[in-house]
């Protein structure tokens, strides 16, 4: 079955991505169904192993699997809840498609998929989504406060058969029962937190009737929810895609292994039309009572570096505070708030911190992960190619050669160009670590080290 990708990078540098990827040797066509997704047709090294996945500007997915954000169909500049998100594929997707104005609440309860999805939306750069740890089923969030929610949860991932050829003998029938169960409960809480006339993703990675159609009936009879029919999107067989076992076309989608589509995936979309009375007894009240005090706490003034930290959402930091960043292109993030947890500094997203959801502190949300304050010097994280600015000779180091790109993947370190170090040695660049924009052709990779003229690539 083919490999697919997509491009994960600013719009105006979706070109230079791809030249990187062919001077690697690897040869792609475009997906019909969205426009930075590809399909791999010639791989001479790991595609995973390239430049471009090193430095976080592709994200390997199965191509099936992207369809479950675009059949979301969230807008540019929306909130999104992701309610099982880890490693964080879909995620990513959706970040992309509501934008660095929007937002998507990422939740992942195993706290080891957390680390993970954590680290590959760091290393991606999506900046406009919140991570947080709990169980999807119990999510102390206020009732209807989200137009859109995808659901993919733990299934028996019979559709990926190809792939793990014992996931039959690992989930036969039989052990389903508490699957199906945590499936439903997951269905419960989306539906309570679906806002009237919002749009809930459910998908699975399996191929049981138990846990696809039969539970869009379960929640259609007890949930107050109405299936939306969909539609397949270009690039898959259009003859099936609407069938289920039977034959049935149930509005719902299907992607069959056996077609080499991808993976065995299935689609169902959602709304409601009104407030439910159906729903678990939720802490409404103590959302409510948690929320109000978020933005009292979010509302305080800080002042400078002196500041009073704050026990919630620790202090309000300023860009100008620190010396050294002149060439950090503060400007590229989108609204939100820096803020200093003991040293962590993380971007807050404005939406995150708004009137109309305000995310309660007993959910144990997280921002991105900016960098570290340490002696008063902030040190940028060095995956951040968001806050590079456009490349100018002087203010940074450009390759050409993917050669030099390889060396510094290995750990090698590169003589620093001379107008490089005339430029740094000329700015206070070394007050935060002796940081320098690395680029590819003009293209945004990171922030390499330097150190006695050479310059080195560390990503943590």
């Amino acid at each position: 079955m083919p490999r697919s990708f997509r491009i994960v990078c600013q719009p105006e540098h979706v070109g230079l991505v791809e030249e990187l990827l062919r001077a690697e040797g690897h040869v792609f066509t475009p997906e019909p169904f969205f426009p930075l997704a590809h399909r791999v047709e010639e791989e001479p090294t790991p595609l995973g192993a390239s430049a471009a996945a090193a430095f976080g500007l592709i994200y390997i997915q199965d191509r099936s699997s992207m369809l479950a954000p675009l059949l979301l169909q969230p807008p540019q500049g929306g909130t999104v809840l992701d309610m099982c998100a880890s490693p964080g594929s879909k995620t990513g997707l959706l970040a992309q498609l509501v934008g660095p104005a929007g937002m998507v609440l990422a939740n992942e309860p195993n706290p080891r998929r957390l680390a993970t999805l954590r680290q590959n939306l760091t290393a991606l750069n999506l900046i406009q989504v919140t991570t947080c740890g709990r169980p999807g089923q119990e999510l102390p969030l206020p009732e209807a406060s989200f137009t859109h929610i995808q659901l993919d949860p733990p299934c028996s991932g019979w559709g990926t058969v190809e792939r793990n050829p014992r996931v039959l003998e690992m989930w036969p029938e039989h052990k389903l029962g508490p699957l199906v169960a945590l499936q439903r409960e997951l269905l419960r809480r989306a539906a309570a937190l679906l806002a009237p006339g919002g749009r809930l993703l459910y998908s699975t990675c399996t191929t049981n009737p138990a846990e696809n159609r039969e539970q869009v009936r379960w929640a259609e009879e007890h949930l107050g929810l109405t299936s939306v029919p969909l539609h397949p999107l270009p690039g898959f067989d259009l003859s099936h895609a609407r069938s289920d076992a039977l034959g049935e076309d149930d509005g719902c989608l299907y992607v069959h292994t056996e077609a080499g589509e991808g993976q065995g995936f299935f689609f169902a979309a959602l709304t409601c039309s009104e407030a439910r009375s159906n729903t678990p007894p939720a802490t409404s009240e103590g959302v409510r009572q948690e929320r109000s005090a978020s933005l009292e706490s979010v509302g305080r003034p800080h002042g400078g570096r002196g500041r009073k930290k704050d026990n919630s959402f620790g202090a309000v930091i300023r860009p100008g505070e620190f010396s050294g960043l002149e060439d950090a292109a503060w400007e590229h993030l989108p609204p939100g708030e820096l803020r200093d947890f003991n040293g962590r500094v993380v971007f807050l997203p404005e939406r995150a911190l708004s009137q109309g959801l305000a995310l309660p502190l007993s959910l144990g949300w997280r921002g991105f992960d900016m960098g570290r304050l340490t002696g008063g010097t902030l040190r940028l994280n060095p995956r951040l190619r968001l806050l590079l600015p456009e490349y100018r000779s002087g203010q940074g180091m450009s390759l050409d050669d993917v050669r030099d790109l390889r060396k510094l993947l290995q750990g090698q370190s590169l003589d620093l160009p001379s107008e490089a170090a005339t430029g740094l040695s000329k700015r206070a660049g070394r007050s935060f670590g002796g940081r320098i924009g690395l680029y590819w052709r003009g293209l945004p990779l990171g922030w390499a080290t330097v150190k006695g003229g050479r310059c080195l690539w560390s990503p943590k």
